[in-house]
């Protein structure tokens, strides 16, 4: 016991010792360090502010100091972050829920006019209102779909006289992200098992609610949108997705992400079922062109085919006249020419008066015919005049008798 209250009595000595935080006079511009234009994502933020009897009435004051610096570093409005404030004792006070204000005036406002509920420290009765009657649509929490982080700060100086655990663990299933800030005496553990993972981003501690106001800083950087796809903040091989303060990993045109989701391989484009060429698909780089097979033609849509004409100007090496036959095709010549041995040009047809020796015995032949006929021929007309003399002859001799 001696040794622990002079561990106390030491770090008592050493708060004493720290220089106070010097307070920003007011309507002053704020530094580099309090730049109130830090953009920071789009949020539904709730402080869930304890007001308990151990909290004095000059302590809950720099909790309102708290807030209203803390509103002044948020990009507040109705598209951006939308901020509601609760206060809860053995009760619940709903201050204004998200759907109130959505200018930083009316919020700041809002927070001055605050009154501490003293009595217990009923926390897990607080997440479960906040559940209950702030994260709703009906209050001004923007739906599921538009993907705004639901953020609830819980800041208190004790123990929980409620169960915290299950309800802080109902409410994080809900996706609700949950910082716990305690000050003073607020016990460690109870922060823990409220806070979302992990818990050394989500849990804070300071000493006095007269030095709270430096944790503005803390979650400024935590809020504030960081582009982490600027160059050397992601590891993505070719394109980087920003997502809600993180990000994602994609490829080009013609690639796919490996299962590491971060590098992208070559698709094999041309593979069945990546292409919507009829009869010939041609990789190139990551993309492809449709082509045709031979004698088909690729079709204005540049995907399907027509048959060809093959003997379309263009199409064939005929030099006269091109002959169709299905999908092929041969050459033939005009009149008075004729085909050169390469199948494709023609060469005029030479015609001479000059009998070769096969003909002119051919004509021997028909005129030695000719000759015997004639001879035979005459001799047998000579023989036919002899038998009608002879008839006349006898004829006559007939008339006489």
């Amino acid at each position: 016991m001696g040794r622990a209250l002079g561990i106390l009595g030491c770090c008592l000595a050493l708060a004493l010792a720290l220089p106070p935080l010097p307070a920003a006079p007011r309507g002053s511009a704020p530094g580099p360090d309090t730049d109130p234009a830090c953009k920071n994502r789009p949020l539904d933020l709730v402080f869930i502010v304890d007001s308990s009897r151990s909290v004095r009435p000059e302590e809950f004051e720099k909790v309102k100091i708290f807030l209203s610096e803390m509103i002044d570093t948020l990009d507040v409005g109705e598209s951006t972050t939308r901020v509601a404030v609760m206060n809860y004792a053995s009760s619940v006070q709903v201050e204004f829920p998200l759907r109130t204000y959505f200018d930083k005036a009316s919020m700041k406002e809002a927070v001055s006019r605050i009154e501490p509920l003293s009595a217990g420290t009923m926390t897990g009765l607080a997440i479960q209102t906040a559940m209950d009657e702030v994260f709703t649509e009906e209050m001004g929490t923007r739906p599921a779909a538009s993907n705004i982080p639901k953020v609830a700060i819980v800041v208190t100086d004790g123990r929980p006289q409620d169960q915290v655990q299950d309800v802080a663990a109902s409410a994080r299933t809900a996706g609700i992200e949950i910082y716990a800030v305690g000050v003073d005496r607020a016990d460690m553990q109870s922060l823990r098992v409220m806070a979302s993972e992990p818990l050394d981003e989500h849990v804070f501690y300071v000493e006095t609610y007269g030095v709270i106001e430096k944790l503005t800083s803390r979650f400024r950087e935590t809020f504030c949108a960081v582009d982490t796809c600027a160059p050397g903040r992601h590891e993505c091989d070719q394109i980087c997705v920003s997502n809600n303060g993180s990000y994602v990993c994609d490829c080009y045109e013609g690639y796919t992400l490996n299962p590491d989701k971060k590098t992208c391989s070559a698709l094999d484009v041309c593979a069945p079922g990546r292409h919507d060429c009829a009869q010939v698909c041609l990789s190139n780089d990551g993309s492809y062109s449709c082509g045709c097979y031979e004698g088909y033609t690729l079709n204005p849509d540049k995907k399907t085919c027509s048959t060809a004409d093959v003997c379309a100007p263009g199409r064939h090496d005929c030099e006269q006249v091109c002959v169709r036959d299905g999908l092929l095709y041969s050459c033939d010549c005009h009149q008075g020419y004729t085909l050169s041995p390469d199948g494709k040009t023609c060469s005029r047809a030479i015609t001479s008066s000059l009998v070769t020796t096969e003909e002119s015995c051919k004509c021997e032949a028909i005129v030695a015919l000719q000759d015997s006929v004639t001879s035979r021929l005459e001799a047998l007309s000579t023989k036919l005049e002899e038998v009608s003399e002879k008839l006349r002859a006898y004829q006559a001799r007939q008339q006489i008798v």
